[in-house]
């Protein structure tokens, strides 16, 4: 960290006219009164990491604000510049609730647009998959969403995209991530152009719903339950802009809403997080649910990219599924309608991430289509998605972390079509005389009862970080023969892209980018993935264990058995 004195230096330097009067105002009164906030806000630069920048607001080198922002922008021009010559380039702008967002998207605009850009801006807070729907629909080269995901108030981000309307990926993160560094100051940032900046809403929106619309695969049964009752809560995002309006589209005429969380709010005032993993943040639609004996709750994040549900249980009770649940249901309900319909040509793929439910495997493999592991991250996903384009028809793919993408008209997560084809998966299930809980214990029975659960170790500062690095480090140099009495067969390592057989000593090369992942694979199928969060100072293990389920019936046994598991397999390994 930077000496105090030279931090004070750092800060007095925002105090010149460049700046406007309220960022002036707030430098002055922490270098007047506020030492610690001071400090935290100007130790380092808010940096530029592959997919973008996220930090706290307000001024100073290490938060969000339209000078970060701005200079980050610049950066990026540069580069596209560099990449794509300075005539004819078309950027994207979206943004999500959160406070400053429209603020920074506008900002955004008018640098790229004295940079000689056409921009094509969205008139308000749009779901992040309609950005990347617009990248490809104008043809644009780049495209920047401004959301900060599912983080507290305080915050807010930025991401980058490329023409293919995925987030950036190699070689382009690292090449962006370069120009934004050499920008040294906010005297190189050009502004206040505003002669090609359109503004996109209803036509665009209505373009994006046209492909959801698209992605139905049984309208003739939601025309005969199109009366199931949803409850739908965008948790103050931008959701509430097309979820609704995609589930009428698809038929379905009874949907709830929530009413005090279609409030756009940047400040989330319902909820702890606006995380729809987060039990809390359903606990007003489950609420609602019940009082109108509806058969579904869904909810998406701020920017409606990822999805959480819940459903009632045989007991009539709501309970949430998890990521890796939503995604075995859209996965299998996915293939087999295309199966019945007789649209599996022979070159479908799907995709799942390497932490994600093995479970998707199975069921791939259980319909005779394709299936690839990446990375953590939909960048991954659209990687691959562009590299098959002509060849292979990518059908769908998630992660564990709530996202899922059904079809390839979009290149990140989409719960806007998630949302629309769990209800379509609902309203099938009920034509078959079962409820979506009853779908996938059946999908249980058919390719095993598979259970997850991750465990977040958290240690915070440079002291932390290092801790974290010794635990890889341990793992990498002294890796375990056995993990509760299980014999370790497999060991991936994707920092050194080898997967060691320990059985024969065998060695395979991982045919993924370098990252800090390691996995080890047990006799009793047992899978344990370890990897440093790239975003918060936390080391995540990952536990997937599954087993045969001989009936519906036996769920709560056998469910419970594989948690006693994964609580010994944790226990062995010291976590808790």
């Amino acid at each position: 960290m930077l000496p105090v004195d030279q931090i004070r230096k750092k800060a007095q330097s925002w105090l010149g006219k460049e700046f406007n009067e309220e960022t002036r105002k707030e430098v002055a009164g922490m270098i007047s009164n506020d030492e610690k906030k001071l400090i935290d806000a100007f130790y380092q630069d808010l940096e530029f990491g592959t997919g973008g920048l996220r930090g706290i607001m307000g001024a100073g080198t290490n938060r969000m604000n339209i000078y970060t922002l701005g200079m980050a922008t610049q950066g990026l021009a540069n580069y596209i510049i560099n990449q794509c010559g300075n005539s004819g380039i078309r950027v994207a702008i979206a943004h999500d609730c959160r406070n400053n967002s429209r603020y920074f998207a506008e900002t955004t605009a008018n640098i790229f647009s004295a940079n000689g850009f056409e921009v094509f801006l969205f008139e308000s807070l749009r779901p992040t998959p309609e950005l990347s729907f617009a990248i490809r629909h104008y043809k644009c080269q780049s495209g920047v969403v401004i959301t900060a995901s599912h983080n507290p108030p305080e915050y807010n981000g930025y991401k980058a995209y490329w023409s293919d309307g995925g987030q950036v990926v190699a070689p382009h993160d690292q090449g962006i991530t370069d120009e934004v560094r050499k920008i040294k100051s906010v005297i190189e940032i050009k502004s206040d152009g505003k002669e090609k900046i359109n503004i996109l809403g209803k036509e665009t929106d209505d373009l994006f719903l046209n492909e959801v619309h698209k992605m139905s695969l049984n309208p003739e049964i939601i025309r005969k339950h199109g009366d199931l009752g949803i409850v739908y809560t965008p948790i103050h995002g931008a959701g509430v802009k097309l979820v609704p309006a995609a589930l009428k589209m698809y038929g379905f005429k009874n949907i709830i809403n929530v009413p005090e969380q279609d409030i756009i709010d940047g400040n989330f005032p319902t909820v702890k997080s606006p995380n729809p993993e987060e039990p809390d943040a359903l606990k007003l639609a489950i609420s609602k649910a019940v009082e109108t004996d509806a058969e579904l709750v869904m909810a998406t994040d701020p920017d409606a990219d990822r999805l959480g549900i819940a459903v009632k249980n045989n007991k009539g009770e709501f309970i949430l599924l998890n990521g890796n649940q939503t995604c075995a249901i859209l996965i299998w309900y996915i293939l087999s309608q295309f199966k019945d319909r007789g649209k599996v040509k022979g070159n479908e793929f799907i995709i799942k991430t390497i932490v994600t439910t093995d479970l998707l495997e199975r069921i791939a493999e259980g319909y005779d289509i394709e299936y690839f592991n990446v990375l953590t991250g939909f960048k991954f996903f659209a990687e691959l998605i562009r590299k098959n384009e002509g060849k292979k028809k990518y059908i769908g793919g998630g992660e564990e972390s709530y996202g899922f993408l059904p079809g390839d008209y979009v290149r990140d997560k989409d719960a806007v079509a998630s949302c629309a084809l769990i209800a379509e998966a609902t309203a099938w299930s009920k034509s078959r005389g079962m409820s979506l809980y009853e779908l996938l214990l059946e999908i249980y029975v058919n390719y095993g009862l598979y259970k997850e659960k991750l465990v977040n170790i958290v240690r915070k500062g440079k002291e932390g970080a290092g801790e974290i690095k010794e635990m890889m480090t341990g793992y990498r140099n002294n890796p375990p023969a056995t993990i509760n009495n299980n014999k370790v067969l497999t060991i991936k390592d994707y920092n050194n892209q080898i997967s060691l057989d320990l059985t024969t000593g065998k060695k395979t090369k991982i045919d993924l980018p370098e990252s800090d992942v390691l996995q080890f694979f047990l006799e009793d199928g047992t899978k344990i993935s370890v990897r440093p969060s790239g975003t918060e100072p936390k080391i995540k293990f990952y536990f997937s264990v599954n087993t045969k389920l001989e009936s519906k019936e036996k769920f709560e046994e056998t469910n419970q058995l594989l948690d006693n598991r994964i609580n010994d397999i944790i226990k062995d390994m010291k976590l808790l």
